[in-house]
């Protein structure tokens, strides 16, 4: 049976919950010397990556404003890359990307169902 693609959507919100989680009011320092919380966060953030393939091209097309590309590229760059991770680059997503990604996929969310 096939996967509804609104449950790969709720897949990316419930990752984007975790990841908060996760982290909680750590600074970078503790986040990069927290191996099983960076460790979580860098597996959430390949889930959200292979739940958005999973999602219909029309409908990324009509949210053309949510980064989905980039999102797929970091998530097959960690994948691929695993020794190259730059826990910077992931710390700036978790503060600074991710929120904002959550309201997006929030409002798709409300749109299609």
């Amino acid at each position: 049976m096939i996967r509804d693609y609104r449950l790969f959507i709720k897949d990316i919100l419930d990752s984007i919950d975790r990841i908060e989680k996760f982290v909680g009011d750590m600074d970078f320092e503790e986040f990069v010397e927290d191996d099983k919380t960076s460790t979580a966060v860098v597996k959430k953030i390949e889930i959200i990556g292979e739940a958005i393939k999973n999602i219909p091209k029309d409908v990324k097309e009509r949210y053309g404003y949510i980064p989905w590309r980039d999102i797929v590229r970091m998530r097959n760059k960690i994948t691929h890359d695993y020794f190259g991770i730059d826990y910077e680059i992931v710390w700036n997503v978790v503060k600074e990307k991710l929120p904002g990604l959550r309201a997006q996929v929030e409002q798709v969310l409300k749109d299609i169902e």
